[in-house]
């Protein structure tokens, strides 16, 4: 399986050239990340000395309440500063006064989207450090009628996505995913435990409101205990878990082009073998006696 990188590798790439360019140069790039995020990179004003990277997206409002403006602040310093018009968040550089490794900047920026999400995980982290149950459940719509929901007990921290099957094949590829998950933790007992349902909710959504419901609806929950939480492997841990609804599409829509592939290779051998066995023409011999053509 491969793992997805958590940096857009777009805004990486065009940040890093820009601030090592010799001069200041103009920019004007417009990206679209996994669940819908926007992104545009532009020189405010048509001023080439300064470069924003602007933000579009859908969780940013859910993420409000849990203090990501707070984490973006302490991640970006001054660099944080007003939206732009139409965005949510937009981060500001101004190149004559970058003293700092432009390349570790520009990797920074590109982890945008990646520490918004940190916001509600961290916070929720904290509440299990501190052995306090939280009072309600987080609930984070990160993708078009799909959401995150995070709880925190006093011994662990139940993080729950409801996914969307629109097509019933990815409904079999995906539990055939899900279960490897399921069976790792046999082998890695490290691992969190790893829980997975379509159709209905699990329990712990009982009265939760908004939550879909359907045979195309997926439930997937992770059970992160304190040695997934603790300070020395939380940031890995968000990493992965953020992303993790783009990792199971990306590996389903993978595996249904590696089938598809499979397909067209063995119905491309079949058309061959028919081509070969065409029918010999009949003799007049053969007729005689009643033979077939082979």
């Amino acid at each position: 399986m491969i793992l997805l990188e958590e940096h857009n590798r777009v805004i990486y790439e065009t940040l890093k050239v820009k601030f090592a360019a010799a001069k200041p140069e103009s920019v004007n790039v417009a990206a679209v990340d996994f669940d819908g995020v926007q992104y545009q990179i532009s020189n405010p004003g048509g001023d080439k000395g300064v470069i924003t990277l602007s933000a579009k997206m859908r969780v940013y409002e859910d993420l409000i309440e849990h203090g990501v403006a707070d984490l973006l602040k302490r991640e970006y310093g001054d660099s944080f500063t007003s939206p732009e018009d139409g965005y949510d968040v937009t981060l500001k550089y101004d190149l004559a006064s970058m003293d700092e490794d432009k390349d570790a900047v520009a990797k920074k920026a590109s982890l945008l989207k990646r520490n918004c999400f940190a916001a509600v995980f961290e916070k929720y982290f904290k509440m299990q450090e501190d052995e306090t149950a939280s009072e309600k459940m987080a609930t984070v719509h990160y993708h078009e009628e799909e959401a995150m929901y995070i709880s925190a007990q006093t011994d662990r921290v139940t993080v729950i996505f409801s996914t969307l099957f629109k097509d019933p094949d990815d409904i079999v590829i995906g539990k055939v995913f899900l279960q490897e998950f399921k069976d790792a933790r046999k082998a890695h007992q490290q691992a969190p435990q790893v829980l997975f349902s379509y159709g209905e909710p699990p329990r712990e959504l009982k009265g939760c409101p908004g939550v879909q419901q359907g045979d195309n609806v997926g439930f997937v929950t992770f059970v992160l205990f304190p040695r997934h939480t603790n300070p020395a492997n939380r940031e890995n841990t968000i990493n992965l878990i953020h992303q993790f609804r783009t990792y199971l599409h990306y590996h389903i829509k993978c595996s249904k082009a590696y089938l598809h592939s499979r397909m067209r290779s063995k119905t491309s051998t079949f058309l061959k073998v028919l081509n070969r066995a065409k029918p010999e023409a009949m003799t007049d011999k053969d007729k005689k006696y009643g033979r077939k053509a082979a």
